[in-house]
């Protein structure tokens, strides 16, 4: 089974939006991690000050999570990511491979799909469409 969640992007706000969502929703945050919780060596990327959300997670549902970021000025300053992504919770590697490879087929590969420091089996893509898609492996 796969399934498709929305993925948005914040202006330095996230944490705040998703303690609201957490009060609508009357569900609570399952994951949250911040800037400051990336390894020195995997910082190059992230100019974020360490109190950012680097990626929250509020299960809706069983099926539905959001989820959401402090947008990355390394992004911003791209131009690639503006509101949201759709992120993708495949049921094994192959899967996550897979979809992963087809996806980007004549588009642009963000992170290449493969083990993360988070521990997390995960690649970011663009489509040709410009559609960001980020495809992890369902924990």
């Amino acid at each position: 089974m796969i399934t498709i969640n929305p993925y948005i992007y914040f202006d330095g706000n996230c944490e705040e939006a998703f303690n609201f969502y957490e009060s609508v929703f009357r569900k609570e945050i399952s994951h949250i991690n911040k800037y400051k919780d990336v390894p020195q060596s995997e910082r190059g990327i992230f100019q974020e000050p360490d109190e950012k959300i680097m990626h929250a997670t509020l299960p809706l549902s069983k099926e539905v999570m959001l989820n959401g970021s402090d947008n990355s000025l390394a992004y911003k300053e791209t131009n690639t990511y503006k509101t949201f992504s759709l992120i993708i919770h495949a049921d094994s590697r192959q899967e996550v491979d897979r979809l992963f490879n087809e996806l980007s087929q004549n588009g642009q590969i963000k992170v290449p799909a493969g083990l993360t420091f988070w521990g997390a089996y995960y690649g970011q893509c663009i489509d040709q469409f410009g559609i960001n898609w980020k495809i992890t492996l369902a924990s």
